[in-house]
């Protein structure tokens, strides 16, 4: 794997190539050079996850229609489109099947042919994924090692929150105040390091890579859309493991319905081994992903830009606004996933699983 020293660092200033500096004679042998980050907002509904799956080739992914919309659009050659190793090619982080972002990164090595690639590249993807900016990063950028940390939300229906509520959407059902701080409070447990070997599927409590760190982890102010109230829950944490976040959620759900105490939630990050609720995946959002110590390092060097994308914020909001929150809020109300969750929670299994070697 590149490593990124000061030597790797382009003497040059990122140009836009062109047909006086490009042989488009054989464009298929071209071998893309420079690394770009490029990033990304999608609706996860009806894609099967983030990463291409080669065993699976006829399940749709968000990075499947997007390799064959950089093809298209001549920022990759078409031989290499199945060579992502070659590519350099890394996602941030590789989101679970109806799982959407509005600040999905990923990076790699592209030709660069196109006057203005974002417009180019989303001239061949769907309305439901956006490429939002590209910026040229350093030859040993990777989008995954080098995330210092990644924010997610999750949005729910507040009446799965509260003990006293009903298991279907009320339109007369608000959020106690002392409830929504009482649910902070629970949420604050997760601040800090923990084992998260429960939070996850094929984990231990002796495998190093279930120590986890949140940074913060909070539920903001509730809203109403349709006269049934929604809260978001935010999770800022350095990395996450598949079905972290939507176990984190079903554990909070399970105390606050007084399915389980609030003690258990302190046993779940112990060394015995549980079997824990996973929420629906309809309501999570990869919401942005930090790279301060990359920017701290290299966005003043005079040829690299910050990934910190400020200028894509209207256009980040809108694609949230236009593609996402309708579909989260609208396929709750329509298809009751939380209610039918809710409905297994109830009969949910909390026993301690046996160990095996």
């Amino acid at each position: 794997m590149d490593e990124d020293t000061p030597d790797q660092i382009s003497d040059e200033k990122p140009v836009c190539e062109t047909a006086d500096n490009v042989d488009r004679s054989n464009s298929d042998n071209i071998i893309p050079r420079k690394k770009f980050a490029m990033l990304m907002a999608y609706c996860g509904r009806g894609y099967h996850g983030m990463q291409m799956n080669p065993n699976a080739p006829d399940y749709p992914t968000i990075e499947g229609t997007l390799v064959s919309a950089l093809v298209k659009a001549g920022c990759v050659p078409e031989s290499y489109s199945s060579k992502m190793n070659e590519l350099k090619f890394q996602r941030c982080a590789r989101t679970d099947k109806g799982v959407s972002a509005v600040g999905q990164l990923v990076s790699a090595r592209l030709l660069t042919s196109c006057i203005n690639p974002v417009e180019e590249i989303n001239l061949h993807l769907p309305p439901e994924i956006r490429i939002l900016g590209i910026k040229q990063v350093t030859k040993g950028f990777n989008s995954k090692s080098m995330c210092d940390a990644r924010t997610y939300s999750y949005m729910l229906p507040t009446f799965a929150l509260s003990g006293c509520a009903p298991f279907a959407p009320d339109s007369s059902f608000r959020l106690p105040r002392e409830q929504f701080h009482h649910i902070n409070r629970l949420l604050s447990f997760y601040n800090g390091t923990h084992k998260y070997h429960n939070f996850t599927v094929k984990k231990t409590a002796e495998d190093p890579s279930v120590w986890r760190t949140m940074f913060s982890v909070s539920c903001a102010e509730p809203f109403v859309h349709h006269g049934i109230e929604f809260a978001r829950i935010l999770f800022t944490g350095q990395s996450f493991m598949m079905h972290q976040i939507r176990k984190m959620i079903g554990m909070i759900i399970a105390v606050t319905r007084g399915i389980v105490p609030a003690e258990f939630l302190t046993q779940c990050v112990q060394t015995e081994k549980f079997s824990l609720p996973t929420a629906p995946g309809l309501g999570l959002v990869l919401e942005h992903t930090h790279f301060n110590i990359y920017n701290s390092r290299y966005a003043g060097d005079g040829f690299h830009e910050a990934l910190t994308w400020e200028e894509t914020l209207p256009a980040i909001n809108a694609f949230r606004e236009e593609k996402i929150t309708p579909v989260i809020l609208e396929g709750e109300l329509e298809e009751l996933s939380m209610c039918c969750w809710l409905d297994k929670l109830k009969h949910h299994s909390f026993l301690q699983l046996q160990r095996t070697s």
